[in-house]
């Protein structure tokens, strides 16, 4: 599923978040996987709201000032040590490591030491959070943000009164695409800023895609020329296929032998990798070795990574998470004169079907009948050009 965020009115993480809601995440259900972060005195809920005759969620986070404010070390181990998914944690850290380092660069001071005063602190843990959470239930894939208005004037702050756009805010988004509104008002705050640049592979008009549903998060401000409100579009690739997300996980080895390399690669899809690859490569001290890479889903990468450590005598690992576009693909079972083979059938682009017979099962029955196994391919495509058997349980 693609989200296109257009930002007509700039983004906020209320804003974000009050979107997802309206696009079906459910509040109750975000406020309980909240609730599982070591932090307490808060709570979200949700109302709906217009703005110049469009109506949305408005997403609203009451927070208890009652403690002193947290750096962002404290914030980082607080997500470090939440139960979410991989994903989750991993983006609200990267969306959280880009306010600090934002910070940190505006006022002269590590990143570590950056101080998020304990409602603000509050609200952007929800906000951010809260907004990676409700993308996940909704089944987001993939995301690209529109051109982001700026607004002029000042804001008032913990440090005192600063330009809007706020340095953060401009620090944040060096490099991704801006335009001067003429509005005295803060239409793009650092939160905002940070979530799209994590969750957004780009920004830019919408991709092509077929729009299925589209939510209205709602804004505090009344605006004087526009409605004050985000708008999110889901929908699927245009092309037919879709999108999900894979991690890569990969390392360099310079003294495995290739026995292990066997093993190590059967133990690698036994713990979730959709795909291995094994490239020579030319390394430092005029080494021979292999660059190692692992496709897996974001939820087993640890998995992979402890095999990974157990199997070879790597001392670190490289992760990375990106997109893949995959054509819509369903597992059945093709008649053939040799038998029924079990095979992956996908659709392509043009609408036509595209059968690839499972190898260990074309294997076998090339064995069983003392034929080549190009000829249990062949007898599986001519197959698949016609009635295809039953889809497999």
């Amino acid at each position: 599923m693609i989200a296109y965020l257009d930002c007509f009115s700039g983004i906020s993480g209320d804003m974000l978040l009050g979107a997802f809601i309206d696009l079906g995440a459910d509040p109750e259900a975000l406020s309980a996987d909240l609730a599982a972060m070591p932090l307490s005195g808060f709570s979200l809920s949700a109302e709906t709201a217009g703005r110049h005759g469009i109506h949305g969620t408005r997403a609203k986070v009451s927070a208890e000032d009652h403690a002193a404010s947290r750096n962002y070390a404290d914030i980082r181990k607080l997500l470090e040590e939440a139960p979410f998914s991989d994903w989750v944690r991993n983006k609200a850290l990267e969306a959280f490591g880009r306010i600090a380092r934002a910070e940190a660069d505006v006022h002269r001071q590590e990143p570590d030491r950056v101080h998020f005063h304990e409602v603000g602190g509050i609200d952007a843990l929800v906000d951010i959070v809260g907004a990676f959470l409700a993308a996940e239930s909704l089944g987001v894939t993939a995301a690209v943000c529109s051109p982001l208005p700026l607004g002029t004037g000042f804001v008032d702050c913990a440090h005192g009164r600063l330009p809007v756009p706020a340095p953060a805010t401009m620090a944040i988004l060096e490099g991704c695409p801006t335009y001067g509104s003429g509005v005295e008002a803060e239409l793009v705050t650092p939160t905002g800023a940070a979530i799209a640049r994590t969750l957004c592979d780009a920004f830019g008009p919408m991709p092509p895609m077929v729009p299925r549903k589209t939510g209205y998060g709602v804004g505090t401000r009344d605006l004087a020329d526009r409605p004050n409100c985000l708008r999110v579009i889901l929908g699927d690739a245009a092309s037919g296929t879709r999108t999900d997300r894979i991690g890569l996980v990969e390392t360099n080895l310079d003294d495995v032998p290739g026995e292990y390399l066997g093993h190590l690669m059967d133990r690698l899809f036994a713990a979730g990798a959709v795909d291995v690859l094994y490239i020579p490569a030319h390394m430092k001290k005029n080494r021979p070795g292999t660059l190692v890479q692992v496709l897996c889903p974001p939820g087993t990468r640890a998995a992979v990574s402890r095999v990974l450590f157990a199997e070879t005598p790597t001392l670190g690992l490289r992760h990375t998470e990106t997109f893949r576009e995959i054509l819509p693909r369903e597992a059945v079972v093709v008649t053939t004169p040799y038998g029924p083979v079990r095979a992956k059938r996908a659709t392509g682009p043009d609408g036509l079907p595209r059968v690839y017979p499972e190898y260990e099962d074309a294997r076998q029955t090339a064995l069983d009948h003392g034929v080549s196994l190009r000829e249990i391919y062949e007898a599986v495509g001519r197959a698949g050009e016609g009635e295809i058997g039953k889809q497999e349980e």
